[in-house]
Order: C-alpha cells, then sequence, then structure tokens
C-alpha cells in the first residue's frame, strides 16, 4: 500500500471490529481492508451501500455489472473477487469463461451482453449514456428497476475501485490462487496481485 496501514495486531475499536469481520467473511484478512483501517466508517458504509444494491438486484446480474465494471475501471482487484463471486455464489463458470476468451462481453448470451456493455459505459463514461441505451435494454427484458441497479452496481464500484487503487492495494494471493493461471492472466487488467 501507498499509506502506513494498521496492522491487525495493533487495530483497536472500530478498525478491529472491521478487520474482524472482514477475516470471517474471506477467511483471511483482505488486503483491501488496510485501505479502511484508518476510517472503518466509511468502510462499513461502503458495506452497507454494497449490501443495499446487491441485495435488491438478481445477484447473477450484479455480479455481470460489477465484472463489467471493474474490467473497465482496470481494477484486477474487483475482477478476480467478482469473478469468483460469479463461479463460486451463483455457480455460473461458463459465463466466467465465456467473459474470460472474450473480455468485452461480446460472447455472452444477449441479455448479459446487454448488460455488460451498459455498466462498461456507465462505469467509464456515464454522460455519454443515451435513452438508446436504456431502450437496449427494454428491448432484451429489463425493467426500470432492473435498468437502475446496473447503475448503482456500477457506481458503485468506481468508489471502491478507485479507493483500492488510489491507495495501492493489491489482489490477495489466496483469491488469485483460486484460478488456474491461464484463466488468472485474463483477470489481470490493471495491478498485479501481491507476491
Amino acid at each position: 500500500m501507498f499509506i502506513e496501514t494498521t496492522p491487525e495486531q495493533a487495530a483497536t475499536g472500530s478498525t478491529a471490529e472491521y478487520y474482524q469481520q472482514q477475516r470471517a467473511a474471506w477467511g483471511f484478512l483482505p488486503n483491501y481492508a488496510g485501505a479502511f483501517g484508518h476510517r472503518p466508517d466509511v468502510a462499513q458504509a461502503w458495506n452497507a451501500l454494497n449490501l443495499a444494491i446487491r441485495g435488491g438486484m438478481d445477484r447473477r446480474r450484479f455480479e455481470i455489472a460489477t465484472i463489467a465494471a471493474a474490467r473497465a475501471l482496470r481494477s484486477t482487484y474487483c475482477t478476480a473477487a467478482h469473478s469468483k463471486f460469479l463461479r463460486d455464489v451463483c455457480g455460473d463458470e461458463a459465463s466466467l469463461r465465456r467473459i474470460a476468451e472474450s473480455p468485452d462481453g461480446e460472447s455472452l448470451d444477449e441479455q448479459d451482453r446487454a448488460v455488460y456493455r451498459f455498466a462498461t459505459k456507465v462505469a467509464t463514461d456515464a454522460a455519454s449514456v443515451q435513452q438508446g441505451d436504456v431502450d437496449e435494454l427494454h428491448a432484451v427484458g429489463l425493467a426500470d428497476r432492473d435498468i437502475a441497479d446496473i447503475v448503482y452496481a456500477a457506481a458503485a464500484r468506481s468508489f471502491f475501485t478507485r479507493v483500492l487503487d488510489g491507495l495501492g492495494a493489491q489482489l490477495d494471493v489466496e483469491i488469485a490462487e483460486e484460478f488456474d493461471p491461464e484463466l488468472y492472466a485474463t483477470m489481470v487488467v490493471g495491478r498485479e496481485a501481491a507476491a
């Protein structure tokens, strides 16, 4: 990291509590936790926002939109972590492989491809979104609420990736090792994993 972080063994109060929550969720303390060690209140606000967005939409669609945004924002950390969730939580290794083979999402089915394109556009140039982009999502069966959810997911990912990359957090070796090296290599879109 580019800043001095609070080591787990020295953490007290709300920082220690946040670290414990992250360790319980992952089975190890993820590197990104240090980025929030000085401001666990921001971490808790992020967790609440992320859970509200994810909990209010189809989980698989959330992961597709998040991966698209993470790739567009060049976040190896979020690309790999959410690829793991797509595979392990959603049980969709086929889509994970399609994205690896075609990182622009063009090999996904029609609705997923539209979600992927739209999330990418929101993450990279939200001001360029036009009514026609929304109409394309309507045409593949998505309602206005679904479209808003995709925007929320992509916009929230922009915050998290900027924090991690801005402070130099590197993907955990534990997550990188969840994938065979060839598959993992397709997820390296920015900063490399920790050594």
